[in-house]
């Protein structure tokens, strides 16, 4: 989370697996380190700034999901707080193997 709460790609590049895949919602997933990363960062063109508050976590080290508060700032100084649900694999080596966000984006993309 601190990773992408500073916006370095290539810091959060280093958690996931070769074969991570990630879902947003019901788009369609996005597998492969390189296109996820391609795929956030097309997303983070949206906002200026994003930022997390993490609520609860429920499971175990390698199976879970976390309740956040997203706060997007937009380019404009205008802060949108998006709740989120994010269920979470890891393998052995604690590298990001899969990622399945669910959250209500259009509060956000109205405004972009």
């Amino acid at each position: 989370m601190n990773a992408i709460d500073e916006r370095d790609i290539e810091s959060y590049k280093d958690y996931l697996s070769d074969d991570c895949t990630m879902q947003i919602n019901n788009d369609p997933p996005v597998s492969g380190k390189d296109q996820i990363i391609t795929h956030l960062a097309s997303l983070w063109t949206l906002y200026k700034e994003d930022t997390h508050d993490l609520l609860n976590i429920y499971g175990t080290d390698s199976s879970f999901s976390s309740e956040i508060i997203n706060h997007f700032v937009l380019e404009d100084g205008k802060e949108i707080p998006i709740n989120a649900v994010a269920c979470t694999d890891r393998n052995e080596e604690g590298l990001l193997t899969s990622v399945r966000l669910y959250a209500d984006f259009s509060p956000l993309f109205s405004k972009a």
